[in-house]
């Protein structure tokens, strides 16, 4: 039974192991970085996205109502509106002629 546990801790079979577990660490780290170091990136960068969408899209309708409230004091509501219609129809028919 001697010989047989001195050539299982044997330097030979020692330096087996650390090479082996060397390269399960580096497969490991492989897959991890094609994997999931992806997807961390992808989430990070939507959840950006979708706060960058919702603070812009924020921004643009309290501008919109800023712009209509101050039309609003001279013109009346329905001058206001109006404003604002002939403005959007004309932003819509200029991109329609450039065809953007």
């Amino acid at each position: 039974m001697t010989g047989t546990a001195d050539k299982l801790t044997s330097p030979v079979m020692e330096e087996f192991a650390a090479r082996f577990a060397e390269i399960l660490e580096q497969v490991a780290i492989k897959v991890r970085s094609l994997t999931v170091d992806r997807v961390a990136r992808v989430l990070r960068l939507t959840g950006l996205g979708i706060l960058t969408a919702t603070l812009g899209l924020s921004a643009v309708l309290f501008l919109f109502l800023a712009i209509f409230g101050a039309l609003e004091i001279p013109l009346t509501t329905a001058g206001a509106l109006a404003v604002i219609g002939v403005v959007l129809v004309g932003t819509g028919s200029y991109l329609w002629i450039k065809r953007i």
